[in-house]
């Protein structure tokens, strides 16, 4: 009697759960997040004046300081998600965070997210360095098989921010959630192992000094000509 297929054969190892460790960069220092960032994070949230950078979010934006303090508090102390506050070295002040969650050490599977950046933060060397961080902690130093990358199937840059780190689009979930008493539709985006060794070669090429002309601007573009489309 014939054998129905079956998936390859993996290392079925389950790895390491990631640790409150900094990781620092050329141009931008990620520390685990805790309760004294809040007051730079408040500071660097007025930047938003319209809380576009929210709208995607289970939370914010926030009504005072002392409502930043408290959800900053309560998310620091969660390991999963397991939270950094980004630091870029250009400013020396902390304007944003990001998380590595839905972390699955017997599947080797992790998702990089929860990510908020300030205005003053986004489209900067330092985001995506910032990003680029946990990426190769969870695939490199941490050995995962899978980094995932979901967001709201409206949210246009998130969705151009995957195909630009070089995450490849796998499909949605219609009506998987309800954010903020909305519906949400989920993109779903991965990089597996066999892909990173490429996808790490090419940011790192993108971040490296050589890349940046006196102005500070890149002389080459990390976008992409093979991405797969959004559909």
């Amino acid at each position: 009697m014939s054998q129905p297929p079956l998936g390859p054969i993996v290392d079925p190892t389950p790895r390491p759960l990631p640790a409150r460790t900094p990781h620092r960069g050329q141009a931008v220092t990620l520390e685990p997040l805790a309760v004294r960032h809040a007051a730079e994070l408040w500071d660097a949230a007025q930047a938003d004046r319209d809380a576009a950078g929210w709208a995607y979010l289970g939370y914010g934006p926030f009504a005072d300081a002392e409502a930043m303090r408290r959800h900053v508090a309560s998310f620091a102390s969660q390991h999963d998600p397991m939270a950094w506050a980004v630091r870029p070295h250009s400013s020396g002040l902390v304007s944003g965070w990001l998380t590595l969650m839905e972390i699955q050490p017997s599947n080797a599977a992790i998702e990089l997210g929860h990510i908020w950046f300030s205005p003053r933060l986004q489209r900067t060397r330092a985001a995506t360095e910032a990003m680029f961080l946990l990426m190769r902690h969870a695939m490199d130093d941490l050995g995962y098989r899978r980094l995932v990358w979901k967001c709201n199937a409206l949210n246009q840059p998130s969705r151009r921010a995957a195909a630009r780190l070089g995450f490849t689009f796998e499909g949605e979930l219609r009506a998987h959630m309800v954010v903020k008493g909305r519906r949400r539709d989920t993109a779903f985006y991965a990089i597996l192992e066999d892909e990173w060794p490429a996808r790490r070669e090419r940011i790192a090429e993108w971040l490296d000094d050589a890349n940046w002309d006196h102005g500070q601007r890149p002389r080459k573009s990390l976008s992409r000509s093979d991405a797969a489309p959004a559909p």
